[in-house]
């Protein structure tokens, strides 16, 4: 017998249509939904055996070799073809050709490219920054908002809870779907002087901002200090020939971007983490269902530790004498400073307060005595 969420599976003429385009010659009828179904909300099940049984189901199995379905999927990986992210991603493609799916996997080292490449239709779906994820999902993309995911084990129950069927519903906006999402490490503030330690020592310096993100620059003023506005690409460049002095990035960038070149011989890392970043899978609806996107979901989060070992043996390049250690009231002062900076930015609809209050939940449930807890919501 079919689950009583089954019924989110009915299909109208219009589903049946979309259905028959992205699956040529199988015959969707409504006791093959019934029988997908149950075997899209079974969670009891490990996704690589709900896998099989759904190209079973549909007889995608059963396709001659050359007429798999084919989906185009673009990598943004800073160092291309050869980077650990698209590295990654290729493991994924001989997951995927199991079941029938070829998936081409094209790398892009400019983001903002792949991003519109993604909205032309000539990319399927797109793996991107958690930043960048915010102008296709804005709840999602409030996964890296500042100071909202303090560590790694706030990130994981954050991950687990995005993964289950109850919050497929915030997964889709407009013509796109988040059909996963991978941590991608945290992000701390990386200086050229170690007397830049706290925020008000940053007046007066020069930050590394995003282009796209007038909300950055924004709190750098705030501050005093002054916004140099970068893409992604050149703000490392920036940072190594000194052009600007401060440069918020995440650990994976250590040796990967060199950045040890713009802390020398006086410069290092604050040991305080502005949050846990993400990368997110974004994908077109009439390619990928929504069906479809939450099992990949669930296999986005089984993946999480052999993601966090991939990042951490990155992180762990980074020499013990860079840290800068912060005294406990500085600590304070910049969480003070970030959780008014998401107070702000909710109230712009920058932010998903849907997303904030889920991530105070999270803070609240790892350490209730924190003054937000208590505070009326």
């Amino acid at each position: 017998m079919a689950p009583a969420n089954a019924q989110e599976l009915r299909l109208t003429p219009d589903q049946q249509a979309k259905m028959h385009k992205l699956l040529p010659g199988v015959e969707i009828d409504q006791p093959l939904v019934d029988g997908l179904s149950e075997v899209f909300y079974s969670r009891d099940m490990p996704v690589r055996v709900r896998l099989k049984a759904i190209s079973k189901l549909v007889g995608i199995d059963q396709m001659p070799p050359g007429s798999a379905l084919h989906r185009k999927i673009c990598i943004w990986d800073i160092a291309g073809r050869n980077g650990p992210v698209f590295q990654a991603a290729m493991e994924q493609r001989t997951l995927a050709l199991e079941y029938g799916v070829n998936l081409e996997m094209l790398p892009f080292t400019n983001e903002t490219v792949m991003v519109e490449e993604l909205k032309s239709g000539r990319c399927d779906a797109a793996l991107m920054s958690g930043f960048r994820a915010r102008t296709f999902n804005l709840y999602t993309g409030t996964i890296d908002a500042i100071g909202a995911v303090p560590d790694e084990e706030h990130m994981r129950t954050l991950l687990e809870v995005l993964a289950h069927p109850s919050q497929a519903g915030h997964m889709v906006h407009g013509d796109y779907v988040i059909m996963g999402i991978y941590p991608a490490g945290a992000a701390h503030i990386f200086v050229n002087d170690k007397r830049i330690s706290s925020l008000a020592k940053a007046a007066g310096k020069k930050v590394a901002v995003l282009d796209y993100d007038p909300t950055q620059a924004e709190m750098v003023a705030g501050i005093g200090a002054t916004p140099v506005p970068s893409d992604i690409v050149s703000a490392p460049n920036k940072f190594n020939n000194g052009v600007v002095d401060i440069l918020a990035a995440p650990l994976v960038a250590y040796e990967l971007l060199e950045l040890y070149k713009g802390m020398q011989p006086d410069g290092g890392i604050i040991d305080y983490p502005l949050t846990q970043l993400s990368m997110q899978l974004v994908g077109r609806l009439d390619k990928f269902p929504n069906e479809v996107a939450q099992l990949i979901r669930e296999a986005s989060f089984e993946a999480f530790d052999r993601i966090r070992e991939r990042v951490k043996v990155e992180e762990g390049r980074v020499p013990a004498h860079w840290w800068i250690h912060i005294p406990e009231a500085d600590r304070q002062e910049y969480e003070s400073m970030m959780q008014e900076a998401r107070t702000k930015l909710r109230k712009d609809k920058y932010y998903s307060g849907e997303m904030l209050d889920l991530e105070r939940r999270i803070r609240c449930k790892y350490n209730s005595s924190r003054g937000e807890c208590s505070a009326a919501r």
